[in-house]
């Protein structure tokens, strides 16, 4: 290797195994994805147990790819066809230590000058983000935000990056790349992010936590490594700081653990008066309450405490309880896809329009947990007069056998099934449309929320939830 900065840190390392052919060229990058490498990039390929055979990966990603030197937390059964290339694998554990020393040289943070806010939770991450991003920067502060909506700065939006939380990367690219026009970074965390260690030395001056329920169990395995991967964010928040919940169930789980490494503290939902909801009506829901009363606290920690009116500053968040109202019809989009999330905003629902009937369509994601969607079916049936079951993302499995597994956990009668998205919305204007007009309705449509595709065999193909309501309004004449 030549003595550039890069090839010097990679000498200096300690590894489990290394493979360095003689010569070389200089290290110019550091990369995470193949298909930017070029003839100097260090390529640092992160391998999971995801079904697919070393030989599968290597032809997909590295077989095309000029980089030249591929970095990898375990060993692969390829790196014979890679014999001019210098190859590195890190200890066990040590993989998000060793890229963060790279992101250290290349990507160096002022961590110093910037206070880190982390928000996790199974749902809701979202919203308390987008709150906590409001009520900070109506109160003068500059917040680069960072999560499943992209990443923003004082609320305008500036790229996105098709994860809740980026790889370690790509994170500390777009940090290093914004550090100076910023004050405070609020960002949502995922349990992905907490297990990889995408986070990895960024110091949580305080953090939230919002709920937890089942997802993601077709990456973590089960629910208790799951929540083990949540709690991660523990290790984050710095000395002094502390993890805000809404759930005592949740700080009773993480006291059971032992006692955390910083205080955590129970919260209830915001208690906000007449005034408060007729001009925010999302926050009628206690849920959103709930989330505004994390980012509330989370912003005392910035601000400090004082006698602010904080709900002034919000707005509604994209594909989060987005409403249309025409007469006695309430179209509700969201982005709940969990039973959890399906189960609390119906109950809610159910409680802020009373006397009101509700229609609900849903589906469920393709290559996810199969477990959870008999659950989301029996969690719309609970609280629904009908149900039309249609397609989400089926990504590489079949539409149907999706909504096979999900109508296994509801009753026969109540419920229809539109495989094809768009014709599901404009057959759940239809019903509402042969409904008396006296009688009024809320009609939730579920699972999409802020996304503007449909994600097929690898292809992500436009669509939106709000284009297909646009188009029914205007078709039925109630816009």
């Amino acid at each position: 290797m030549t003595s550039d900065p890069l090839s010097h840190l990679l000498s200096t390392l300690d590894f489990a195994w290394r493979h360095e052919p003689p010569g070389g060229p200089a290290l110019t990058d550091i990369q995470w994805r193949a298909d930017t490498c070029g003839p100097g990039s260090i390529l640092f390929f992160q391998r999971f147990d995801d079904g697919r055979s070393d030989a599968e990966v290597f032809e997909r990603y590295l077989a095309a790819s000029p980089f030249a030197v591929l970095v990898t937390n375990r060993m692969l059964d390829c790196f014979d066809r890679l014999p001019f290339k210098g190859i590195y694998v890190t200890r066990a554990d040590a993989w998000p230590q060793v890229v963060g020393r790279f992101c250290d040289l290349v990507y160096p943070l002022k961590t110093a000058g910037l206070r880190f806010i982390g928000v996790t939770g199974t749902n809701g991450k979202t919203t308390t983000v987008k709150y906590l991003e409001s009520i900070l920067a109506a109160n003068g502060q500059r917040v680069l935000s960072v999560g499943t909506l992209g990443v923003s700065l004082d609320g305008q939006p500036l790229a996105t990056t098709g994860f809740t939380s980026p790889p370690q990367i790509e994170l500390r690219r777009l940090l290093f790349a914004r550090q100076d026009q910023c004050d405070v970074v609020a960002m949502e965390v995922s349990s992905h992010a907490l297990d990889q260690g995408r986070t990895f030395g960024l110091p949580l001056m305080n953090a939230g936590w919002t709920n937890f329920t089942q997802d993601h169990l077709d990456y973590h395995g089960d629910e208790s490594a799951y929540f083990a991967a949540k709690a991660r964010i523990l290790e984050l928040i710095q000395d002094g700081g502390r993890l805000y919940c809404t759930s005592p169930e949740l700080a009773g789980r993480l006291a059971a653990l032992g006692a955390p490494r910083v205080p955590v503290e129970t919260l209830d939902a915001a208690p906000l008066g007449p005034e408060a909801i007729g001009a925010k009506p999302f926050l009628a829901l206690e849920y959103n309450r709930l989330n505004y009363a994390l980012a509330t606290a989370l912003a005392d920690g910035v601000l400090g405490p004082g006698p602010r009116e904080d709900w002034r500053h919000l707005t509604p968040v994209a594909g989060r309880f987005e409403c249309r109202t025409c007469a006695n019809r309430t179209i509700v989009i969201d982005f709940a896809h969990t039973p959890d999330a399906l189960e609390t905003i119906l109950a809610a629902i159910r409680t802020g329009f009373p006397g009101y009937r509700v229609l609900t369509l849903f589906g469920c994601g393709g290559d996810r947990d199969r477990a959870k969607r008999p659950l989301m079916g029996a969690a719309v049936a609970r609280h629904c007069d009908h149900t039309i079951v249609t397609s989400d993302n089926p990504r590489h499995e079949d539409p149907e056998r999706i909504i096979g597994d999900i109508l296994a956990g509801m009753p026969r009668e109540g419920r229809e099934v539109v495989v094809d998205r768009p014709a599901a919305v404009a057959r759940l204007f239809d019903l509402l449309a042969q409904r008396p007009p006296e009688e009024p309705w809320v009609a939730l449509i579920a699972g999409k929320g802020h996304e503007r595709y449909i994600d097929r065999n690898d292809r992500k193909t436009y669509y939106s939830d709000q284009d297909e309501v646009e188009r029914n309004l205007r078709r039925l004449g109630w816009t």
